[in-house]
């Protein structure tokens, strides 16, 4: 991503070196030749992972999904076909790699103050940052949404991405994901926030009133099932007891790792 610190760093630099030749005698001296205005604004590089990510969204936000091709990414980033494979399997794991600047930039924010929160306070906080950190990706991602929506191969691939992005996410608000009904609120807070999704792609207002209002809603309505859920599972607790003691007692096959870690988003 764009470092915003990185043009003040060059223009002190260029300031230091205007004012070092005023201060060299001799008028047969050459002052250097000046940078030519595109030198001196040009971005810094992004590596080549972020560089294939910016590029397939800068494609998807012109045209429909299926009509980008790896080549496209490839040309776009600025990448050969040999080193864009070396980076991702398919054009759905470059998509799934946004999920991991996302995370990133979201991981990063500053949550001092929230600490002593109420749990809902802070997984809005977290979940409205990430939305905040969505934002650049827009147009790209309401074009995305819209070509997925009839694929339904496609979104069980990447309800696996979203479902190891909010595990961080729910850390990062300081929420348990292990344990008996860990899987539950990862894969309960997953669909909460598709649904906010939808509803944040057709959202224009800068105040996000109804994106606010919809998460606000969809969390209250995750506490409530989750509560149903823990008093579900102290009834059943003899009779999980029970099932336990039935599986120890049968002989176990082990399986051996086949070491092959496959991309979810690769299905996309």
């Amino acid at each position: 991503m764009t470092d915003s610190r990185a043009p003040s760093k060059r223009t002190r630099k260029a300031a230091g070196a205007v004012q070092d030749d005023a201060t060299q005698a001799g008028p047969a001296q050459e002052s250097p030749t000046p940078e030519s205005p595109a030198q001196a604004e040009s971005p810094p590089k992004l590596p080549p992972r972020e560089a294939a990510v910016e590029a397939l969204m800068r494609l998807a936000a012109e045209q429909p999904w299926n009509d980008i091709e790896i080549g496209d990414i490839a040309r776009e980033a600025g990448l050969t076909l040999a080193e864009l494979r070396d980076l991702f399997p398919s054009k759905g794991a470059v998509l799934g790699g946004l999920t991991r600047i996302i995370d990133r930039k979201v991981l990063e924010g500053d949550s001092a103050g929230l600490e002593e929160e109420p749990t809902r306070e802070r997984l809005f906080d977290v979940l409205m940052r990430r939305l905040d950190a969505m934002t650049p990706y827009k147009p790209a991602l309401r074009r995305i949404a819209y070509a997925l929506r009839g694929e339904p191969l496609s979104m069980l691939a990447l309800n696996g991405v979203m479902l190891n992005s909010h595990r961080y996410m729910l850390a990062a608000a300081g929420i348990d994901t292990e344990g008996p009904l860990g899987q539950l609120k990862l894969q309960g807070v997953v669909i909460a926030f598709a649904r906010v999704t939808q509803v944040w792609l057709d959202d224009d207002d800068p105040a996000l009133a109804r994106t606010m209002a919809k998460l606000d809603k969809e969390i209250r309505k995750g506490e409530r099932l989750m509560e149903r859920a823990e008093d579900a599972r102290r009834l059943t607790a003899p009779l999980r007891a029970l099932g336990r003691s039935l599986l120890d007692r049968r002989p176990r096959r082990r399986r051996e790792p086949d070491g092959d870690e496959t991309d979810p988003a690769a299905a996309i």
